[in-house]
């Protein structure tokens, strides 16, 4: 009796093919799927900045923080908005850390996740970026500095000042991992107006990029004048270059 021994499968030829088809399909798929996760990480990292925008102006028009008892609300940090860190207070005839947390909050208790950068001071992470506010110090005149969070969330050891926190403020979101997880740098103050730079290397100038203290956004990045949040941004559109070395742009809605 005959029996047919040949058995049904793959030649090595074939198994190849598939493989190659594969490799093909994959090479042109996962460009595409960065390329889409990068602009969903964007655009949520805009609408991240303008209700960040929003919480503080509500912070500041409910004056629940008013460290100079002059009757004028002052913007607040994440710790203070998440309400996971108490609020700045008048004590003693000064600006002082008060015992209380905000109840209700103006920004969801996630952005109370405050974790230190490279510089020891306070950041959010939230779907891609991390997120950063600045305060200004008690400069009575220009220039008027910055003052971060503390990396814990809340306050630093030197309080921003009282009577300019009325007035502004400034958050910057760069990627976690640029090209990864996002391309674009953004930075938003008190005008509510959302700006960008395409946050590439060029020559001297490196990209935003993770926490290293050399890789996050200084407090007067985006700012036409050096040290100075009482300065206007830098928008190419009007022919200024930032104090970062970068082009600066504003984000249509």
């Amino acid at each position: 009796m005959n029996r047919n021994n040949n058995k049904a499968g793959f030649t090595l030829i074939e198994l190849m093919i598939v493989v190659a088809i594969i490799a093909i399909i994959a090479a042109v798929a996962i460009p595409k799927l960065v390329s889409a996760r990068i602009s969903a990480n964007e655009n949520a990292a805009v609408a991240t900045l303008r209700s960040i925008a929003a919480a503080q102006q509500q912070l500041q028009s409910s004056a629940a923080i008013d460290t100079d008892a002059d009757g004028g609300g002052e913007h607040g940090y994440f710790g203070e908005l998440a309400g996971t860190a108490p609020i700045r207070d008048f004590n003693g005839g000064a600006p002082a850390i008060g015992l209380v947390q905000l109840d209700p909050t103006y920004l969801p208790v996630a952005f109370g996740n405050v974790i230190p950068d490279g510089n020891g001071q306070g950041i959010v992470e939230r779907q891609g970026y991390y997120y950063k506010m600045f305060l200004p110090n008690a400069a009575v005149t220009n220039p008027i500095g910055g003052v971060a969070e503390a990396g814990v969330g809340g306050n630093p050891g030197v309080l921003p000042g009282g009577s300019n926190s009325e007035i502004m403020w400034c958050c910057y979101a760069w990627p976690v991992q640029a090209t990864k997880t996002g391309n674009r740098a953004f930075m938003i103050n008190q005008a509510g107006d959302v700006i960008a730079t395409q946050n590439q290397a060029t020559g001297a100038v490196i990209p935003y990029n993770g926490v290293a203290g050399a890789t996050v956004p200084a407090f007067d990045a985006a700012f036409s004048t050096p040290l100075d949040m009482g300065s206007e941004p830098a928008l190419s559109t009007v022919g200024l270059l930032a104090q970062d070395g970068r082009v600066w742009t504003p984000v249509g809605n």
